[in-house]
Order: C-alpha cells, then structure tokens, then sequence
C-alpha cells in the first residue's frame, strides 16, 4: 500500500491539488453539475468529487490526460451515442484534457441521473408505507 496517499477531505481541497489550468476545468465541471443538481450535496467518496441525492449521484476526477466522469452505468448507456467518441467503460467516460469539456450534454446526463435517484427515492418511500 501507498505510503503517502493523500486524503481529501473536501472538494476544495481536491481541485487545489491540481495545476491551474486543471483547476479551471475542475471549478467549471463542478459549477455544471451542481446547477443540474442544485439539491445533490457534495461530498468525497472513492477519493472523488461525488454530488450525492439520496445515494451518489455522479463522480468526477483529474488525471493526467482526461477528465473522469463516472455517471454509473444507467448515466452512460442513456447517452451512449453522444459519448460514443469518448473513451469509457460501463459507468465511466473520458473526456480528453486538452479539449473542451461537453457541459450541455454533461449537464443533460447529471438532471438524468437526478430524475433517477428521486424515482429511486420516491419508490423505496413508498415501499416502507
């Protein structure tokens, strides 16, 4: 195991780690998906920024080459065509650093999976009635 891991403790704490330009997008991506979300709280899992509403609602990362967008699956596969030139896996996509970020379709898949989760919500509610 790593010895010198960092732990954030904050998504503040998480985009300053980064160089400014990344910081930027970081800030950017952020303001995006909590307009789309405006209820989500934030939060860090998985040592992520996590917008949370009533379980995690999307994560994001920086990495060397790529902003991570982790949506869960339900997220991708209802976009799957837009982000079909993306690099991605089950729940995840990549969108290249060096490229503008897609914020409208970024902003169309976090209200999807904000739909999602209070129907998830709404129904799991009703059950315990």
């Amino acid at each position: 195991m790593e010895e010198n891991k960092v732990t954030y403790e904050s998504v503040d704490q998480y985009i300053l780690a980064y160089a400014p330009e990344v910081q930027e997008i970081l800030q950017t991506l952020r303001k995006v998906i909590r307009e789309a979300a405006p209820e989500a709280e934030e939060k860090i899992s998985y040592q992520m920024p996590t917008f949370f509403l009533h379980k995690n609602l999307v994560h994001f990362a920086a990495f060397k080459n790529h902003i991570g967008f982790y949506p869960a699956p339900q997220g991708i596969e209802a976009f799957k065509e837009e982000l079909a030139k993306y690099k991605g896996a089950k729940g995840s996509v990549q969108f290249p650093i060096h490229e503008p970020l897609p914020y409208e379709l970024i902003t169309r898949i976090v209200k999807f999976r904000v739909e999602e989760n209070q129907q998830q919500a709404a129904g799991k509610a009703k059950k315990k009635k």
